[in-house]
């Protein structure tokens, strides 16, 4: 346990919660029993944290966000699940993170090194990966599970379920129906693929020859002639060898219970 010193004496810490050494919690902040903060995580001020909730070393929690609260799931009766954020992951003003339910996996889970901008909401048992951006009020339905690097514009909504692939990139006030394919960029007020994330992948320092197969690659995946299996298979059998897009194939292979996402926008620019 840490100093009293480390905490306001205007916060409210249950009897049994554990704080690392380092860890600071802030004015007017409620802390509940079983909430662990591990070294240097800090609460800034109005932060409300319950539930079986553990926040990572060096994590920051801005004012008036909520983490660990019962979900909005009116199946939820009060069962004992779980809320994890991972180690140096900010999350800003304002947000709510709620915790998972039995009907789900029991856990909501936000990776390491994420930065959750203002008035995003979290629901029930999504899983976010490390290195995750996520803009202004983004809004993700339960059960969302969003890959490492992802970045998601300012006032996205998920559909519950949907899957977000590594390095994707979402658009703002794009609504997203289904599952979104690794490194790829979708827009629109219901989504539409209108290319790569050639800015995160730009990012990675690849050179111009393996981002040249990776584009080669979704092209043919999702513009060439055929039918969409036989253009995968011909992707794989081509280009399966390059690791981008080996992620790519595998996440098409293993369908989620919304569906991929294979419209694409007119015009689209895999040049963006």
């Amino acid at each position: 346990m840490m100093g009293l010193r480390d905490v306001h004496p205007t916060a409210i810490v249950a009897e049994g919660a554990v704080l690392g050494a380092g860890a600071k919690i802030g004015p007017f902040c409620t802390v509940g029993p079983d909430v662990v903060l591990e070294d240097g995580a800090e609460l800034v001020s109005h932060v409300a944290v319950e539930g079986r909730t553990r926040i990572g070393a060096g994590a920051k929690i801005f004012p008036f966000s909520t983490i660990g609260l019962a979900p909005q799931d009116l199946k939820y009766k009060g069962e004992d699940t779980e809320t994890i954020i991972g180690p140096r992951t900010q999350i800003r003003e304002h947000c709510s993170v709620h915790r998972g339910t039995i009907t789900g996996t029991g856990v909501t889970k936000i990776g390491a090194d994420c930065l959750l901008m203002a008035v995003v909401h979290v629901a029930h048992d999504c899983v976010i990966g490390d290195g995750v951006i996520i803009s202004n009020n983004v809004v993700l339905g339960g059960h969302v599970e969003i890959g490492d690097r992802a970045v998601l514009g300012g006032a996205a909504a998920l559909l519950q379920f949907v899957r977000i692939g590594k390095g994707a990139m979402v658009g703002g006030v794009t609504g997203v129906p289904a599952d979104v394919t690794p490194y790829t960029f979708v827009f629109g007020t219901r989504a539409k693929l209108v290319g790569l994330n050639m800015v995160g992948l730009k990012r990675r320092g690849l050179e111009k020859g393996q981002l040249h197969t990776i584009r080669a690659a979704y092209r043919h995946i999702f513009s060439g002639p055929g039918v969409f299996k036989d253009r995968v298979a011909q992707a794989e059998a081509e280009y399966g060898s390059d690791p981008f897009v080996r992620d790519m194939l595998t996440f098409i292979a293993s369908p989620g219970r919304q569906g991929l996402l294979t419209n694409m926008a007119e015009a689209a620019d895999d040049e963006a």
